[in-house]
């Protein structure tokens, strides 16, 4: 068993790197950011759980806590297959969430730079609500990075984006305020925006990644009126190109756009995550998806 629940923070703040490790199915290698993983354990029995979705295999406790544990394999293949005596659980911690997913072997980790990971095409990720959310290149590898996200809210819907937390907020006045959001997910970005155009913020620009959004600042950088184009940026952290940290380390140390309120929105957020977010300077820092938290930032913000 090994902890590497510490690992992430030991990258340099902003510098736009990722630890990513490897893992195979059936072969193949995949990849999940370190700073979601909290351990690596070796497969044990599992408590199968009446009317869970096909892709749990059940329930474990391998000390204090219930987990709920995710045949990967099957999830991505739909076929069944045998558990294999060597097979490990990745435990990981995203989104308040501790769960362990099932995968064939570890292979290690690399760190990279975000400009070095893609997003896949359509035909790759298997549309635009696919669960490959990038492609990395790790040497000489080309690694599958999954959206584990994306995986959990297709096997339990109620961990996602919830419209029913705008709803609760009743009847709120229009604002034609701008907002930026950088978001890869073409999933999220679309309830996201959904959701912040019933809560009155109609005026919503959504980007795949942070370079996209820095390169439509710096597009406008010699604007006289910059709060006319942008009133805030909400950013996620993990995204292709650049990621959240880097983007908000370039929008907080420059002369025309530090002023502007940023929000990082994550899955990521932990404590560590928070002192990473601190030090690049993020005005708020919330978890997904707590969307009805963030629009009420955003209120007080933009006051």
């Amino acid at each position: 068993m090994a902890d590497y629940n510490h690992t992430g923070i030991l990258l340099e703040t902003g510098t736009n790197e990722i630890e990513i490790m490897k893992f195979t199915i059936n072969g193949n290698l995949y990849g999940i950011n370190v700073a979601k993983v909290r351990e690596i354990m070796m497969s044990a029995p599992v408590k199968p759980m009446p009317h869970a979705h096909p892709s749990v295999e059940g329930i474990f406790k391998p000390r204090d806590a219930v987990l709920t544990v995710i045949d990967l394999p099957y999830f991505l293949t739909g076929e069944r297959s045998e558990k294999g005596p060597r097979d490990l659980f990745i435990v990981t911690n995203f989104n308040k969430m501790v769960i362990a997913f099932r995968v064939h072997t570890v292979v290690g980790i690399s760190r990279i730079s975000w400009t070095n990971i893609q997003k896949p095409d359509k035909t790759m990720s298997g549309g635009e609500e696919g669960v490959a959310t990038g492609i990395a290149q790790c040497g000489d590898e080309l690694v599958t990075i999954l959206d584990f996200e994306r995986i959990v809210a297709e096997i339990a819907p109620e961990t996602s984006i919830q419209m029913s937390e705008i709803e609760r907020m009743g009847h709120r006045q229009r604002r034609n305020v701008p907002i930026l959001v950088a978001e890869d997910s073409t999933l999220l970005a679309s309830m996201i925006r959904e959701a912040l155009g019933k809560a009155g913020y109609t005026n919503v620009t959504t980007f795949d990644n942070g370079q996209e959004l820095w390169d439509f600042l710096k597009a406008h950088e010699q604007d006289e009126d910059i709060e006319h184009l942008v009133a805030l940026i909400i950013t996620d952290i993990e995204m292709p190109k650049m990621d959240g940290h880097h983007l908000t380390k370039l929008v907080k140390t420059h002369k025309r756009f530090n002023k502007i309120p940023l929000i990082i929105f994550s899955s990521l957020i932990s404590d560590e995550m928070r002192i990473k977010g601190k030090e690049v300077g993020a005005d708020r820092q919330l978890t997904k998806p707590e969307i009805g938290n963030l629009v009420s930032v955003m209120d007080s913000l933009l006051a």
